[in-house]
């Protein structure tokens, strides 16, 4: 056995003359444990929110989009878009055209964004699942519908079924406006109201507006051009791989995004408060550990006469450094290791049966508990961050303090 190992657990576990020493090396661990289970528990949580998030997103959002690079809109029907088209692990290929447009019923009126889709659109998407009132539709033999974001709905004053049409008034691209007359500067398009849906992101609750395609490009005076396509692929094929052979066949002039690269800033966010409050919780960490510093300097004054023994017995500066080095390193190492532990079954635990609630009503948030979600590179960073900082925290004493309490000769 490596015997300053050996003598640094012996030192650790047993009683030590002053009781004040052991009290002192409890509570560097117990601080140690509980900083470890505040990191674990807080990264897991953001992590829950990035997948909550990505869930909400998921249901409006497709698997793949491709975007021109430059301008707004392109021609579907180049031979690179047919190539993609035609990809085996293509399921689903919807066209979509999205602009801005006022929208108005009756008395109230709003700017929207307009999105035009084809009817592939809803098998390419979750829409059936964010539905809060109404039928999801596009258009029949008579009429073409619009189906609004619960807040556009909500300023507009409006719900699903109501008999009057909504009014899309879109400035005509390709004319200037008349200032004698500046109602014929727009082109003016009508939707009756098909449904409402909830996705429970700002972005697209208050401002969007999904219309039957032809609508769109009516509207917008497009005859055949496009804003985007959106992509779903198909079960059991690798998305990474997919979008990698799209990229590859489209070159430069488009862009292919998955779902967290169409919503990069809010990922983003999540991402930096995520690593915000991981420096915080280090920082308090830190402070944690300086007990190691006390502990060890309490031992070392203890264990002289040990070690003027090991002296004489043929240990060097070295091996002492050693046993008070690895000393520190066991209580860090001992915290690190229950404080993961401790972490990982409180998040466990939380996502069974979600025992810190958001609210004390239920239904007043998306979810009612906290999510949580355990991944191992995490758990490794605070095991080693952990283990990082408590290795500096028992080298300055054994290194700066050894010479002065004339431990080392």
């Amino acid at each position: 056995m490596n015997l300053p190992f050996y003598i640094a657990r012996r030192y650790l576990f047993s009683k030590k003359s002053h009781n004040a020493i052991n009290i002192i090396s409890m509570v560097s661990v117990c601080g140690v444990v509980v900083a470890t289970t505040a990191l674990v528990c807080a990264l897991s949580v953001y992590n829950g929110f990035s997948d909550l998030v990505a869930t909400l997103f998921g249901n409006f959002d497709p698997e793949l989009k491709i975007t021109p690079r430059q301008g707004k809109v392109f021609d579907p029907t180049a031979e690179e878009i047919r190539r993609v088209r035609e990809l085996p692990a293509i399921s689903e290929f919807s066209e979509v055209l999205q602009d801005n447009a006022l929208v108005r019923y009756k008395e109230r009126q709003s700017v929207a964004t307009i999105k035009g889709v084809d009817e592939r659109y809803e098998s390419l998407t979750r829409i059936d699942s964010i539905l809060i009132d109404g039928e999801f539709r596009l258009k029949d033999e008579v009429a073409s519908y619009a189906n609004l974001g619960i807040g556009l709905a909500y300023s507009l004053g409006i719900n699903a079924g109501f008999m009057s049409p909504l009014e899309i008034y879109a400035p005509k691209r390709d004319k200037k406006v008349n200032m004698a007359n500046p109602a014929s500067s727009f082109q003016l398009e009508y939707a009756f109201i098909g449904s409402v849906f909830r996705t429970d992101q700002q972005i697209y609750d208050d401002a969007y507006m999904i219309v039957p395609l032809s609508t769109a490009r009516s509207l917008f005076h497009y005859e055949k051009e496009v804003s985007a396509i959106e992509l779903k692929v198909k079960k059991g094929n690798d998305l990474e791989a997919v979008k990698a052979e799209i990229r590859r066949i489209l070159g430069g002039s488009f862009l292919v995004q998955d779902r967290f690269e169409q919503q990069a800033t809010s990922f983003k966010m999540m991402q930096v408060e995520k690593w915000m409050t991981f420096l915080i919780l280090t920082f308090i960490l830190a402070i944690a550990l300086f007990n190691v510093v006390g502990s060890l300097s309490m031992l070392m004054i203890e264990k002289q006469a040990d070690v003027a023994t090991l002296r004489h017995m043929g240990a060097d500066n070295r091996l002492i450094r050693r046993i008070f080095l690895f000393e520190g390193w066991m209580i860090s190492g001992f915290g690190a290791l229950i404080g993961v532990v401790t972490g990982v079954a409180l998040c466990l635990l939380q996502q069974e049966f979600g025992l810190i609630q958001l609210g004390t009503t239920s239904g007043s948030f998306i979810i009612d508990a906290y999510p949580v979600r355990v991944i191992f590179p995490d758990i490794l960073l605070v095991f080693l961050t952990v283990l990082a900082i408590g290795f500096l925290a028992a080298w300055y004493p054994v290194r700066y303090l050894a010479k002065k309490l004339r431990i080392e000769r």
